[in-house]
């Protein structure tokens, strides 16, 4: 009676392992998305500053000639 009762206690507690696991990863995730999208913001505001730039020095080029 006793190694059934120690298969159903090890096999609750492997499925409790994994459920914490789970959690953890999920949050991973999450936290790891709401960093790529920050990273997107930044580089597309960085993308719109070079492009005011760029549109700015090829004017003050054009009027060098």
């Amino acid at each position: 009676m006793f190694w059934p009762m120690f298969a159903i206690a090890l096999g609750f507690l492997g499925i409790a392992v994994l459920g914490v696991l789970a959690v953890r990863v999920f949050l991973e995730a999450r936290r790891l998305g709401s960093q790529v999208t920050r990273a997107t913001q930044q580089i597309n505001t960085a993308a719109e500053c070079l492009e005011r730039a760029a549109t700015g020095l090829a004017r003050s080029g054009e009027t060098l000639r």
